[in-house]
């Protein structure tokens, strides 16, 4: 372990880069180097305890029941802890830093890079919620987007609300999906050699484009049953999804969906994207590793799902809770995330350890080591979450979602890592040529 440097690469140098001269930050990921500011586990145990304070201050102000702004309702808070993911990999993935100079990013002081860039994030944030979603589409388009019309329906407010940010936080699993599929399975390719912002700009619409496509092929059917009558007039109310599923909750899809998301981000960071890597043609290297991506994903989505009928017994159409087929769908994505957690901070914070060994040995222990992190913190979830989280303490309650707190620390560790190179606990050195 003392050799954990954190050198942090969530994307090959290979493949991406754009023509030459190009002053904006691409590559930044890839070209930085960070070292631990003291012999580990140091820097490491430093920035647990950061993460760790930052988040549960930022959760006592902004989500916690019992806090200050009380956000988690649960929608209105998982909303916006979507939508700050997929800002946050727009900003770094998509956009590679656009407008932010190299020079910049490379001199400026860790803490206040990351103040001015967390700042940016949380303006498009807001105008892309409340000006696209909440005017633009449920103001023009869909009634459910918009709280104030939903109102005039008849609909109380904090169902309004719920659903309009429901339906928000839907097409976020979507987009943190997609958005960040473009660059890791196909080197933003065919578009790599665009200078930035067209080449943002361009993915950012194709994957919004299949991002909207998707949705209402899964969630928008689940928007119109949330009412009664059924909108059957502008949605298929008898979903497609109904007979095989055993439900017409959108959770079913939340299932998959989510775990397309984690596994395309073990993919990125503890497998360093091997094994799809060893294909030489780019062309199917992209496809092999999308299509790769998807089918072990639903895996994962039918595995996780037959885990639970052996630990709990068959699920019950139109029962409630534990065994609800909806619920059950759902807590396939929920177990996925903690997965995702260790997974981030092996890569973030340790250099993908180990690195001594031979390809696949090192692949083995890393997942070895994320699968009994991610079974612990399971584990201390459930039997603590609800003492210092505001959370209930059932594992299926109705106000129950473990994906919040879990992305939560997931975008704070991403802002840490992405923003502010993991200072205070590391520091940028340059790289040996």
């Amino acid at each position: 372990m003392s050799e954990i440097s954190a050198e942090s690469s969530t994307r090959p140098a290979e493949g991406g880069s754009p023509k030459e001269g190009y002053d904006y930050g691409t590559n930044y990921l890839e070209e930085r180097k960070l070292v631990g500011r003291w012999p580990a586990p140091w820097p490491q145990i430093v920035s647990l305890i950061f993460l760790a304070a930052i988040f549960y201050i930022s959760w006592w102000i902004f989500q916690d029941p019992r806090g200050v702004m009380r956000m988690y309702t649960p929608y209105v808070g998982y909303m916006y802890t979507r939508w700050i993911l997929i800002v946050v990999i727009w900003m770094v993935y998509i956009f590679d830093y656009y407008p932010f100079k190299r020079k910049w990013l490379e001199e400026t002081h860790p803490a206040l890079k990351g103040l001015i860039m967390t700042a940016i994030m949380v303006v498009i944030l807001l105008v892309l919620i409340h000006g696209f979603f909440f005017e633009l589409m449920g103001k023009l388009s869909m009634t459910y987007f918009s709280v104030e019309r939903t109102m005039d329906l008849g609909i109380t407010r904090f169902y309004a609300k719920e659903y309009a940010c429901l339906a928000c936080l839907m097409f976020a699993a979507i987009a943190s999906w997609l958005s960040p599929s473009w660059p890791a399975c196909f080197d933003n390719r065919p578009w790599h050699l665009l200078k930035q912002p067209s080449r943002g700009v361009t993915i950012l619409v194709v994957t919004f484009f299949l991002s909207t496509l998707i949705y209402l092929c899964t969630m928008h059917s689940h928007m119109a049953i949330l009412y009664y009558p059924w909108q059957e007039y502008c949605a298929v109310t008898a979903p497609w999804w109904f007979e095989f599923a055993g439900t017409v909750s959108g959770n079913f899809h939340v299932s998959w969906i989510m775990c397309c998301t984690v596994v395309l981000w073990i993919y990125e960071t503890i497998w360093e994207r091997w094994p799809f890597s060893e294909i030489k043609n780019e062309r199917l290297r992209g496809y092999a590793t999308f299509f790769g991506i998807v089918a072990i994903a639903f895996c994962c989505h039918f595995g996780f799902y037959f885990m639970q009928e052996l630990a709990w017994g068959p699920a019950i159409m139109g029962d409630r809770r534990l065994w609800a087929p909806d619920w059950r769908w759902l807590h396939v994505g929920e177990i996925m995330v903690f997965f995702l957690v260790p997974a981030m901070f092996i890569t973030f914070y340790c250099n993908n350890w180990p690195q001594k060994y031979s390809k696949v040995t090192n692949w083995l222990i890393r997942n070895g080591i994320t699968v009994v992190a991610g079974i612990a913190l399971y584990a201390v979830y459930y039997l603590t979450a609800h003492h210092f989280l505001g959370v209930q303490q059932e594992m299926s309650h109705p106000q129950q979602f473990p994906m919040i707190p879990t992305i939560w620390f997931i975008n704070i560790m991403l802002i840490h890592n992405w923003f502010m190179d993991n200072w205070p606990g590391f520091k940028k050195v340059r790289k040996e040529v």
